[in-house]
């Protein structure tokens, strides 16, 4: 349906810019609600929309306002779950709701904010700066079964238990601090032949739980859907498999007309879809993307469209 594109910016490359132009073609008030640095935002201002810009990092707000100024944008500092941006959202009255999961080419360039493996970098990873738990308190404070269910279940990590184990063991000797002490603690547990693929797989995982991240995914998508307009569009560009499942469901179930369970004899849900899946499969990066941005590789953009007025 969509072909995916390119763009280079000072701080932040937004993936999949091709498909996100087609995407907000014809909206007029569009909320970028993972700005980051701003890429995606740039291109809602050149597609003629009025953008709402919305993140948790503070860095990140700053940073795109440095960017992009103030002509035609506004800016709201919050997780886009929170009752507090969904309020400004709802007061905008979008038909266009953007959602980019990844961590920006900031956040992973700049080692003191911690999602990066890079030797010496602390055990941070939180997108909102200073406040929650730390990456390094997960590790220092979990207990082995909850460290080897998080591995096996996000990072889909085979060694799960062997991982958590030396993570417990090494703890009790000195506390988890720097991305070395995760890094040595993987390499025992995998071998000498570890590397940064299976760094960056675990330290997503990592950086999945202290944000919460795919719980807040699954309240939030419902809520930021009943904030568009008739006709409005949400996007959703996911990196992990756990990610595009809770859209993909979501998606597919609002797209339905019934949702009642089986063999039930009347059904008592809403009766009618709320909307239509604008993609079939998730639109993944062209080659040309991935070779001017290899972070792009895991990309995926998936897309609905609220039911319109009759």
């Amino acid at each position: 349906m969509w072909e995916g594109g390119s763009i280079t910016a000072t701080y932040h490359v937004p993936v999949l810019a091709g498909a996100v132009r087609a995407w907000a073609e014809g909206g007029r008030r569009a909320v970028d609600a993972t700005v980051g640095g701003g890429g995606h935002a740039a291109l809602l201002l050149a597609a003629g929309a009025e953008v709402l810009a919305v993140d948790r990092d503070p860095e990140a707000i700053a940073a795109a306002r440095d960017q992009l100024g103030e002509g035609g944008i506004r800016y709201s500092t919050g997780a886009f779950g929170s009752a507090k941006v969904l309020g400004t959202i709802e007061t905008f009255r979008p038909d266009r709701i953007l959602l980019d999961l990844g961590v920006s080419s900031h956040q992973l360039d700049t080692d003191v904010r911690g999602f990066t493996f890079r030797p010496g970098a602390p055990l941070d990873m939180r997108m909102a700066a200073g406040r929650g738990v730390t990456a390094a308190d997960v590790l220092n404070t979990w207990p082995e079964a909850r460290l080897a269910d998080a591995f096996s279940q996000l990072a889909d990590e085979p060694r799960a238990r062997r991982l958590a184990r030396a993570i417990v063991r090494r703890r009790a000797a000195a506390p988890f601090a720097t991305s070395d002490d995760l890094v040595n603690a993987i390499r025992e547990a995998r071998g000498p032949r570890s590397g940064p693929a299976d760094f960056a797989r675990l330290f997503q995982a990592l950086r999945i739980v202290v944000n919460q991240e795919l719980e807040q995914l699954e309240l939030a998508l419902p809520a930021l859907r009943a904030t568009l307009e008739p006709g409005g569009r949400l996007a959703v560009i996911t990196y992990h498999s756990g990610e595009d499942r809770i859209v993909k469901n979501a998606f597919r179930d609002w797209s339905r007309p019934c949702v009642c369970p089986p063999g039930q004899p009347v059904c008592t849900c809403r009766g009618r879809p709320l909307g239509r899946v604008l993609t079939k499969k998730p639109i993944r990066p062209a080659p040309a993307e991935l070779r001017d941005n290899p972070r792009a590789r895991s990309a995926g953009l998936r897309a609905f469209e609220v039911t319109a007025d009759d």
